[in-house]
Order: structure tokens, then sequence, then C-alpha cells
């Protein structure tokens, strides 16, 4: 098995402790960050897509995900600098009124690794702090927003709209959590709805293409 396998390997079984010396092996082995890079990300889809099919559950994938991090941080010296590294930046954050953020994590986590750069709002985001973060960052590709009680989707129907009723232009918005569905989705005008984390990383890597 080359080094570049033993670190995928290692990122889909979580083993955080052994991640950095084999990236920086596989490195000095020849293979380009990049490479290493993303035999990372396909591993963490390979998390995801059991995590969809209900194999394993929130703990291995955010164990995965640790793992992940740990291994980009050996990689970040020499990857700096290089923009073809990160497929745009994604703001993310859980809608005004609910406070529950262990799917949105989950879902930043994915989205990050598979490639883009993560601006974390946090909890209880209103309206306006999206559209701050969006004009702050007009290279956004992605805006994310979560909810986990079905109180706080009117919420995100008044974020979702006043979104796309700005002139603010250039990304697409995906929404998600336990109460929102497909058609909640279309009706409040979203680009995306993903039921869970894995699909938001596939799906924000299609959009942002």
């Amino acid at each position: 098995m080359s080094k570049i396998d033993e670190v995928k390997a290692t990122v889909e079984k979580g083993k955080a402790k052994l991640v950095g010396g084999l990236v920086q092996e596989a490195l000095n082995e020849g293979n380009s960050a990049d490479d290493v890079l993303q035999a990372m990300i396909g591993a963490m889809g390979v998390v995801g897509g059991k995590f969809s099919t209900g194999e394993i559950f929130v703990p291995e994938m955010l164990i995965a995900g640790k793992t992940m991090q740990k291994g980009v941080e050996v990689l970040r010296p020499v990857l700096a600098g290089k923009d073809s590294v990160s497929l745009g930046k994604c703001i993310i954050g859980t809608v005004e009124g609910d406070l529950h953020d262990i799917g949105k994590n989950l879902v930043a986590l994915m989205i990050e690794s598979a490639g883009f750069e993560v601006i974390d709002l946090g909890v209880d985001v209103s309206a306006d702090k999206f559209m701050e973060a969006i004009k702050a960052n007009p290279d956004v590709k992605i805006v994310a927003c979560s909810a986990l009680l079905t109180t706080t989707m009117p919420a995100m129907k008044a974020t979702v709209a006043a979104v796309k009723d700005s002139s603010l232009t250039g990304f697409k918005v995906m929404v998600g959590g336990a109460p929102i569905t497909p058609e909640f989705a279309d009706e409040i005008g979203a680009d995306a709805y993903t039921p869970d984390a894995g699909a938001a990383a596939v799906k924000a890597k299609e959009l942002a293409s």
C-alpha cells in the first residue's frame, strides 16, 4: 500500500494520532500536497457515504473529520499561497432563534473537507448577519442555512428571502435540518436542499462548479 493510500485509510478509520506522520511521509515520498489533499477529500467522501446509509453515526463522522483536519495542518504550509486548493468560500449558520449546532457543525466539517473555505457564523444568526457576511466576502460561492426547530422555519424563509432579494449575486443558497423538506426548500426559493452532511458536501461541489 502506498503512503497516499495509507493516508486515505487512516482518515476513513479516524486515526488522528497517525495521520500527521503519514501525510509527511507521503510528501517525502514525492507525492504532491494536492494529491495528498485529494486522497483525504476522497476518504471523507467515503465516510459521508457511510453516514448517509447509516453504516456509521455522528461520532465516527466527527472523528474522521478531525483526523482530516490534523492531516491538513501538515499540508497547510506546503499549500500556502496555492489558489487551486479551495473550491471557494461557504458561509454557514443556524438561523435566528435556533441554538442547535451539531448538524450545522457536521455540514461545515464535510464542506470544508470537500475543499471549501468555511466561514461559520455559529447559531442564532439573523438575516442581517448573513447579509453582512456575504457583503464582507463578495467571492462567496455557497450560503448554507440550518434549522432544527419547526418554530425557526419562518426565520429560514426570511433569511433566504433577504439574501435572494438583495442585489448580491454569484452564490447559491443551500438549506437543511430536521424539519426541512425539499418542498419547503423550493417554496422559500433555496437553490438546494440536502438531507445530511455527506449529501451537503456533494451538492456544494456541484453548485460551485
